[in-house]
C-alpha cells in the first residue's frame, strides 16, 4: 500500500515539473486566455480534487478487497 502512495507520489511530481519545464514564450491564444483571466488555477484546482478523489476511492476499494480476501483465507 505505501509502495502504490510513494509511486503515485513520485508520477503526480514528475508530472508537474514536466508540466512546469514547458516554455511558456509560445503560449496559444487559449492558454494567454486562461492564464490571463485566471481561470487556469481553477482548472487545476478542479482537476486535482478529481484526480485525489479517483486516488481516494481506488484505495479505498483496494482495502475493503483486501479484507475480504483476508476473511475468505480465515475460512
Amino acid at each position: 500500500m505505501i509502495k502504490k502512495i510513494i509511486l503515485s507520489l513520485t508520477f503526480i511530481l514528475a508530472l508537474i515539473i514536466n508540466i512546469s519545464a514547458q516554455p511558456m514564450n509560445s503560449a496559444s491564444g487559449l492558454e494567454q486566455t486562461m492564464v490571463s483571466g485566471g481561470k487556469i488555477y481553477v482548472a487545476i484546482a478542479v482537476l486535482s480534487v478529481i484526480l485525489v478523489g479517483i486516488f481516494f476511492y481506488l484505495f479505498s476499494i483496494d482495502a475493503k478487497l483486501r479484507k475480504l480476501e483476508d476473511k475468505a483465507k480465515q475460512d
